[in-house]
Formats: structure tokens, C-alpha cells, sequence
């Protein structure tokens, strides 16, 4: 479905010429062309329709990071508990350094 549906163009509606018949017009001829524009039109308003869904379903998942960013800006600072894991990690390479080196590398 789609664009991909739409089989004329406004050039080509605008340049179409129809055969003439004994009375005029092959009926038959401006008749099929009226359905492929029927058609045409029918393909572009659901296509119109489905862009408008699709709009609106993209402005509403727009607000949810909005609303992230503000809960996120509420929140305690990360660096408090950087701060904390980075003290465990310098705990544990000193103790590592006492098993691998000794006590006498801890005095030092």
C-alpha cells in the first residue's frame, strides 16, 4: 500500500486525449480512465491518512524522552556513587598489593 499504488500522474490526467466514437467520446475508454483517477485518489488519501497516524504516534513518543530527561535531571548525582565505587576499587587494589608484595610494600 502506498505511493506505489498511484498510477498517474496530474501531467498525464491533463494530457490524456480519448478517441472519438460515432457519438463522441469511447465511453468505455473514459470510463476506465475515471477508475484508474478513482483509484488514484482513493490510494492517496489512505496514504494521507496513514502519515497523519503515523504523525501523530511520533509526536506522542517525542514526549516520552522529554519526560526522561526530566526525571533524570531529579535524580541524585552520579558522582556520589562513582565516588563510592571508586574508593571499593582502590580498596581492593591495595589490599591485592599487600597479598602480591608484602608488608613491607604497604609501609612503604
Amino acid at each position: 500500500m502506498g505511493l506505489d499504488r498511484i498510477q498517474l500522474s496530474g501531467k498525464e490526467i491533463l494530457d490524456k486525449d480519448f478517441k472519438t466514437g460515432i457519438r463522441g467520446y469511447n465511453q468505455d475508454e473514459v470510463d476506465q480512465f475515471l477508475d484508474v483517477i478513482i483509484q488514484d485518489y482513493e490510494a492517496f488519501h489512505q496514504e494521507i491518512e496513514r502519515l497523519k497516524q503515523e504523525n501523530a504516534k511520533l509526536k506522542k513518543q517525542g514526549d516520552v524522552p522529554k519526560q526522561r530527561v526530566r526525571s533524570s535531571e531529579a535524580s541524585p548525582a552520579p558522582s556520589r556513587q562513582t565516588g563510592q565505587v571508586n574508593y571499593d576499587v582502590l580498596q581492593r587494589l591495595s589490599n591485592l598489593e599487600k597479598a602480591v608484595f608484602g608488608k613491607k610494600y604497604a609501609d612503604s
